[in-house]
């Protein structure tokens, strides 16, 4: 019997993990420390809010439905503020809006892919794109990185069959927060432009880039829009995770097929959302670099204690964004590490195992730090609980 798309996939893995809190207690001397999923838990700027209070009293088209794409107001903004970032040239007719950058990237896929045909991922790989492509019917490939986290553009280049219609790249990446230098990017749009197939770059957490220089170069190419097909995400930036909203950048041509699938699934994206994350562009710079430098503080914080678990054989893998990727030391297998540090340290991650294929037992030895949360403080009790786990080493 042939299983329905949503069978074809695994459960939420954010989902499965909370599951682990219950029957477990926490008092106010140890509560949990969750860094599991990443996602800003504080509400917007109190001026964003004013002003989506005024939108929703004052005008009345945010409560009826918007353009399929998005309003043009906002691709106009973002198309001029991504030319500026990336000193390149972006046209607004090559912006949409999406509900979330999750659905950007499901756009993008069913508007390139076919039944049978296949994406290569980096692992560890994000792990809700494995599952659209998974209920897309469409195969992960993955592409092993080794060592710096960092994925090479010639192993990527021998896994291209005649099924290939993209590979994808998260930078900085979601899971392990490398990230990833210009030469690295253009050297995989330039594997991509040659055997005709896109490049899907995902750079959901850009704004809290630890460089100040360009993130790459690939929208100073005259004709970028041919292979690259760039997701951002507003919900980071200016926390706007409950009201859903994203962007593709892409060629016009693109965006047409994309429309078809938008339209079927959320017609028009959330238009508070849009009028916030537009008043955030034209108003919140100045905070948004405060943010930035308060995550950067942050990652600061883990390298400042990393020796201490360090000394008890534990390796950080990767840094950046919003994401510590860490090797343990501990004999269980990561799937069951993480459950078991619920109940013994009060601290809620996600196993490595969540962001590997089946097949590959690396995942057992790694575990994700989603730290964007905890101020320095809060880092420094979570590295004071990781060390005194006391757990049957490898």
């Amino acid at each position: 019997m042939t299983l329905p798309r949503t069978a074809t996939t695994f459960p939420p893995p954010v989902m499965e993990a909370r599951r682990w809190l219950e029957g477990v207690d926490f008092t106010a001397e140890r509560p949990l420390i969750n860094v599991s999923q990443a996602a800003p838990v504080e509400p917007p700027h109190p001026d964003m809010r004013r002003a989506m209070a005024d939108a929703v009293l004052n005008d009345d088209s945010v409560h009826l439905y918007g353009p399929v794409l998005g309003l043009p107001e906002i691709r106009t903004e973002l198309a001029a503020r991504t030319s500026k970032i990336y000193d390149g040239t972006v046209d607004a007719s090559q912006v949409a809006m999406t509900s979330g950058c999750n659905e950007a990237f499901a756009a993008a896929i069913s508007a390139l892919c076919a039944e049978g045909d296949e994406v290569i991922v980096p692992v560890p790989w994000y792990f809700n794109h494995k599952m659209w492509l998974d209920m897309a019917g469409a195969k992960a490939v993955p592409l092993v990185c080794e060592g710096d986290m960092m994925p090479d553009p010639w192993d990527a280049a021998k896994l291209i069959t005649p099924r290939t219609r993209a590979i994808v790249l998260v930078t900085p990446n979601n899971p392990t927060g490398a990230e990833y230098p210009d030469d690295l990017v253009t050297a995989f749009y330039d594997i991509a432009k040659s055997r005709g197939i896109a490049l899907i770059v995902d750079e959901t957490y850009r704004d809290f880039h630890a460089s100040t220089g360009l993130p790459h170069s690939l929208f100073k190419r005259d004709d970028w829009d041919q292979t690259l097909i760039h997701l951002y995400s507003f919900s980071k930036a200016y926390r706007l995770t409950g009201h859903r909203l994203g962007a593709i950048i892409a060629s016009s041509e693109r965006l047409a097929e994309i429309e078809k699938f938008l339209d079927t699934v959320t017609i028009c994206p959330s238009q508070v959302g849009q009028h916030a994350a537009l008043w955030g562009m034209q108003n919140l710079d100045q905070w948004l670099s405060g943010e930035r430098d308060e995550i950067l503080t942050r990652r600061a914080a883990i390298t400042e204690h990393m020796p201490k678990l360090a000394a008890k054989g534990w390796k950080l893998l990767g840094l950046g964004g919003y994401f510590a990727y860490m090797q343990h030391p501990f004999a269980h297998a990561s799937a069951e590490l993480a459950p078991l540090m619920v109940r013994e340290a009060g601290v809620l991650c996600l196993p490595g195992t969540m962001f590997y294929p089946e097949n590959n037992s690396a995942g057992d030895k790694e575990l994700r730090i989603a730290f964007a949360n905890l101020d320095a403080a809060g880092i420094a009790a979570l590295f004071e609980r990781l060390e005194t786990l006391d757990l049957p080493l490898r």
